[in-house]
């Protein structure tokens, strides 16, 4: 690894490359009207200036329609799919079985994408993966805005990429991209790409665990001059080998260990790089490495006891390998990783009840995310708040690993029987309290309220659902949200301030 990769003969052009007709006389089907739906509507109607635009969704009182099973499909030339609408929908079979090009917003971006000032047009840094996606970008932003660069962050972290790309004010975007908008991407060629992680998630989507990481591994396709990867994730490595990327692409590792040549990674508290280091032509590039940080320059983002957590310093290397690919300086990485905090509902401390520490970590929606959670706890100290929308996860695997951490667990969620199940299997010692979903307005308060009855002084009631939340809450927000407000309004309450 480190090398060149199979090459590719170009890098694409902006121009639609799947799409028959001129934009001026596309007739676009744009389905969801989600926030990247409906910029993707304003950007066919501003920048493509198409000849039509017809939106449908179900729960949109403001779409075209509500019933797609009435579209005909024979006066459409593109549908662009928002990340909620799976390939298995009936109306995005019915459109590839007609030959008509599905899209997602991130190609509809690559598509309309502007150039700047120069003629030339910002490039994409992107990041996906299982967990720790939003966090990367958060990071990589971070760096980028502390080298002096114009940026943002944006995808699946909030602001639609096609919003971004229509902006030539911009030097480069760091792309947050999940499964679902990767998998109708086509022709993007990002700068860089990594995938952060592969395990079990939104297998109800993808139907199988092959599926949804070759999805992932779309990032990878066409990328222009690296392939980060993470060293203990032989599945990211994988899809590095598989990718066909263009021909000066190296693939970089990323390791929380001592890293080889071609990696960035841990020498005692110092992160390190030996990738970008030197130049591919210096006698002693294989014999040094690169200061980029120290773990004091991460302090502020340490977990309980004041250690920074291992998910949070590979995050961090993720970050900086994908910077230092565009050509950011060590001092840069350094200063943005210094000035980086972390977005709400992140492990973030809300309240402190008769010494008993209250912390949301909503954003945990899968068995991973809630494993690397539990796992900043010391033994026999966590109240675990868990339960919702499975997604086909399962929890066997997590319950093993982490069952240790556990003083109880309280469950939500309207269908909390496959974690109940795998706490039976693996931990039939640990008290489970059930809370009842019939009145899902008051579920948090009832779950922070068992939760504090179980707790004693040291420990940590978390709320780590491993699930998504749209069974009983209307995003993981809203959970983290319901679950700080509960804990406030405990009796005794103080505000903590933590993240």
């Amino acid at each position: 690894m480190g090398g060149q990769l199979v090459p590719e003969d170009s890098v694409p052009s902006a121009a639609p490359l799947d799409l028959a007709v001129p934009w001026a006389q596309a007739r676009v089907l744009v389905a969801g009207l989600g926030v990247s739906g409906r910029a993707a509507v304003q950007a066919l109607r501003d920048a493509a200036k198409v000849a039509s635009v017809v939106t449908v969704d179900r729960s949109a009182p403001d779409a075209d329609a509500q019933d797609e099973s009435g579209v005909d499909l024979s006066q459409v030339d593109l549908v662009v799919a928002s990340p909620g609408w799976a390939p298995s929908s009936a109306l995005l079979v019915a459109a590839r079985a007609a030959g008509v090009p599905v899209w997602s917003e991130v190609e509809l971006a690559w598509a309309l994408r502007v150039p700047r000032a120069d003629g030339s047009f910002a490039p994409w840094l992107a990041v996906t993966g299982t967990n720790g996606k939003t966090t990367t970008v958060e990071m990589l932003a971070s760096i980028l805005s502390a080298a002096g660069l114009r940026t943002a962050a944006v995808g699946n972290v909030g602001t639609p990429v096609v919003v971004a790309a229509l902006d030539p004010g911009l030097d480069v975007l760091a792309v947050e991209l999940s499964s679902f908008q990767l998998h109708f991407t086509h022709s993007m060629s990002v700068q860089a790409g990594a995938v952060l992680n592969i395990a079990a998630d939104h297998l109800d989507w993808h139907g199988s665990l092959e599926a949804y990481a070759a999805d992932k591994g779309r990032v990878y396709e066409r990328a222009q001059v690296a392939c980060v990867y993470n060293v203990a994730d032989p599945r990211t490595e994988h899809l590095v080998r598989e990718a066909d990327v263009l021909e000066a692409a190296r693939a970089i590792g990323f390791t929380v260990g001592a890293p080889a040549r071609a990696q960035l990674g841990v020498i005692e508290d110092v992160l390190v790089d030996r990738a970008f280091h030197a130049a591919p032509d210096d006698p002693a590039r294989h014999r040094s490495a690169q200061e980029l940080a120290t773990f004091a320059d991460l302090a502020h983002l340490a977990g309980p006891g004041g250690t920074v957590p291992v998910h949070v310093v590979a995050d961090a290397l993720a970050a900086a390998a994908l910077a230092r690919a565009h050509g950011v300086s060590a001092q840069a990485v350094r200063e943005g990783l210094r000035a980086f905090r972390p977005g709400a509902h992140r492990i973030q401390g809300v309240a402190t009840v008769d010494g008993v520490t209250y912390v949301d970590d909503s954003k945990a929606t899968n068995p991973h995310a809630a494993s690397a959670s539990l796992g900043a706890y010391e033994p026999g100290s966590v109240v675990w708040i868990a339960g919702g929308l499975a997604k086909g996860a399962t929890y066997d695997e997590l319950v093993r690993a982490r069952l240790s951490r556990l003083r109880a667990v309280v469950l939500i969620g309207a269908d909390p029987a496959p974690i109940e199940g795998a706490l039976a299997r693996h931990a039939p010692d640990v008290p489970v309290v059930r809370v009842d979903p019939g009145d899902t307005g008051t579920v948090m308060q009832r779950a922070v309220e068992r939760a504090r009855d179980l707790a004693v002084p040291g420990d940590t009631v978390l709320l780590a659902p491993a699930s998504a939340s749209m069974d009983q809450f209307t995003s993981y927000a809203a959970r983290g949200e319901a679950f700080a407000q509960a804990a406030r309004s405990l009796v005794g309450a103080e505000t903590t301030l933590g993240g």
